[in-house]
């Protein structure tokens, strides 16, 4: 694409100003944003300056991520990312995962950031651009924990955040150690060290991974909720402690998953309630009293097409996940290449639609790990934005 001029293009965009054609180029999907600084000298000023990306990256929408790994052949491995203002998948390069190699190793993200945990070590990373950083060793050592981010500027990859990890599993001889604590540990990136917390209550003990468990980060409390047991409690972030356990359990609910969507609260779960049969349902949930109000639910040409019968395992496909205004729904199915739907709450209305089918076939996973996250612009114009350019094998 050639230089913007008065000459070769009816429309002087030199005649906008910087403000306005900063103002147009902030409205652009991120990777639009990204192959915009390569026009000219005028944008790419713009999209690099770090005001224009902080404001990029609090306005737009959070990502899904879909993140494949094959436990036995690792060229099977897949990453997408589906960005709802484009409305289209990004098959990511897998150059920028460290996909676990084992059982005892995990991958997560949130808040902007890519975290893996081991036995051993926990690394974190900016999302899509950055180094990877080791930080001091847990105090204790666990797999599959919940992990959030909060702090100031959390959402866009700052020094001042930080990271709370919950539960997890131990492993001893490739088995599962029962016995473990329930440990929850804050770490300081500023000071690289981990502070102890009150541990996770006992009530939880039954099911404490991140398979069992769905987490939401809420004015300055991190939830914690059973997708099968129903059972949730809050950790105060500022004073740490754990809230009383309580069960949060609407009439008819197979499994759900609990969601901070924007100024509130959600729950989302798989209904049977007969006559009406399956269904999938939003509450809002009221934080103090944890009372419940039904808020939407999935029109149903919407899941039949996510679930083609009522067998129990497809029903255990199915997966939750949000963040701002958006809920995902989606099946973990290799076959039917992980069919999609996206709910978008606005203005106390919601809306449904199916999520376009990954642009290429997905692979056959062991283990499909998804989240929401922000995207930091300039984390992507700073490690990974040749990936997003003109020619990359990026579709």
């Amino acid at each position: 694409m050639d230089e913007p001029n008065s000459q070769s293009h009816p429309f002087a965009w030199d005649y906008l100003g910087p403000d306005l054609t900063e103002l147009i180029l902030s409205h652009l999907p991120i990777r639009s944003i990204v192959r915009s600084a390569a026009i000219c000298k005028l944008w790419h000023s713009i999209v690099t300056g770090p005001a224009f990306a902080r404001r990029v990256s609090a306005a737009k929408k959070p990502w899904f991520f879909l993140y494949g790994q094959n436990n036995i052949f690792s060229k099977n491995n897949q990453a997408f990312a589906f960005d709802p203002e484009a409305d289209e998948w990004i098959k990511l390069p897998i150059s920028l995962f460290p996909f676990p190699s084992s059982q005892e190793e995990s991958f997560v993200g949130s808040g902007g950031f890519f975290f893996t945990t081991t036995s051993s070590r926990f690394s974190y990373a900016p999302i899509l651009g950055g180094a990877w950083r080791r930080t001091a060793p847990l105090r204790f050592s666990r797999c599959n924990p919940l992990v959030g981010v909060f702090g100031s500027g959390s959402e866009f990859g700052s020094g001042l955040c930080r990271f709370i990890v919950v539960g997890g599993v131990r492993f001893i001889g490739g088995l599962v150690d029962i016995e473990d604590r329930l440990a929850v540990e804050i770490y300081n990136p500023n000071s690289d060290s981990w502070d102890l917390c009150p541990a996770l209550p006992a009530d939880f003990r039954s099911g404490n991974s991140s398979q069992w468990l769905s987490s939401a980060l809420f004015r300055g409390k991190f939830y914690v909720f059973g997708i099968n047991s129903f059972l949730v409690s809050a950790f105060d972030l500022n004073n740490h402690f754990w809230s009383e356990v309580q069960t949060l359990r609407p009439p008819g609910v197979l499994f759900s998953f609990l969601i901070a969507c924007q100024d509130q609260l959600v729950l989302a779960g798989l209904c049977n309630s007969p006559p009406r049969g399956p269904s999938f349902n939003l509450w809002k949930i009221d934080e103090k009293t944890m009372e419940f109000s039904e808020i939407a639910i999935m029109p149903q040409e919407l899941l039949h097409y996510l679930l083609d019968s009522d067998e129990d395992d497809k029903l255990a496909s199915l997966k939750c996940v949000g963040l701002g205004n958006l809920i995902y729904v989606f099946i973990e199915e290799h076959h039917r290449n992980y069919p999609a739907c996206v709910c978008e709450i606005s203005s106390g209305k919601c809306s449904w639609r199916r999520v376009p089918n990954l642009m290429v076939p997905g692979n056959r996973f062991h283990k499909v790990i998804s989240f929401c996250s922000t995207i930091p612009l300039a984390n992507i114009l700073r490690g990974a934005g040749e990936e997003f350019g003109p020619g990359q094998a990026i579709h």
